[in-house]
């Protein structure tokens, strides 16, 4: 059986354009203009992950999420034309999985999904009784690549997938530098172009959340012209 997408954005042509590309790949897609006849919908009939707007009349994405969370843990994706900080995290407290902004690759768009539900799949798999994957451990930080999960000093930190493979890609080979094409290639995927300040504004945000629970973190270091790399503690 195909996975189920549903689509929620009140821009017909980003639905018009975004269901063909999921169509063509193989997905099922269920298409919704407002956030109120998505849940219902939703309710009515489940699917295996949704990509919400935020800005939508009727409800708007913020308030969608956080009436589905209530329900389902259902992988959530959110599109929205405003790239502030305060709606990631925002989102991301009400339980979205990641974030893209507008205007988007849909290449992007389809990858995040396949690995959201890659994410989903295992888990499932995990609560049935299946061996689970690798985790990979640095010093005090862990990343179960399975769920997605990062921890560090035992304190779980929110990352979007874009965040956790930055992590992942760094943490892989602690203290040597990865430059902003390697992060992209690692973080997106080859053959997509990212301005290489998109990749500074991730590394930013990523080290905000570990300071948010570490005052003292300090293991992603700046070389500046060059890259980034991890130091381990």
């Amino acid at each position: 059986m195909p996975h189920t997408i549903v689509l929620v954005d009140d821009d017909r042509n980003i639905l018009a354009s975004l269901s063909m590309t999921l169509e063509q790949e193989g997905f099922s897609v269920r298409t919704y203009t407002d956030g109120e006849s998505a849940l219902q919908g939703l309710l009515a009939k489940p699917a295996d992950l949704a990509v919400l707007d935020i800005k939508m009349p009727r409800m708007d994405g913020m308030e969608l999420l956080q009436r589905l969370r209530t329900r389902t843990a259902m992988p959530v994706i959110f599109l929205t034309s405003k790239d502030e900080e305060v709606d990631e995290l925002m989102g991301l407290r009400l339980g979205a999985d990641d974030y893209i902004t507008k205007p988007f690759s849909q290449r992007l768009v389809l990858e995040r999904i396949r690995a959201l539900l890659r994410r989903n799949d295992t888990n499932r798999a995990e609560a049935a009784g299946q061996p689970a994957g690798g985790v990979i451990t640095r010093g005090d930080l862990t990343l179960d690549e399975t769920k997605h999960a990062c921890l560090w000093k035992g304190k779980q930190i929110q990352l979007t997938v874009t965040e956790f493979l930055l992590v992942k890609a760094l943490a892989l080979r602690p203290g040597m530098v990865k430059n902003r094409d390697q992060l992209i290639d690692a973080a997106y995927g080859e053959n997509i172009y990212v301005d290489d300040r998109t990749i500074d504004s991730h590394v930013k945000r990523v080290r905000k959340k570990f300071r948010d629970v570490d005052d003292d973190f300090q293991q992603i270091e700046t070389l500046y012209g060059i890259g980034y790399r991890y130091k381990e503690a």
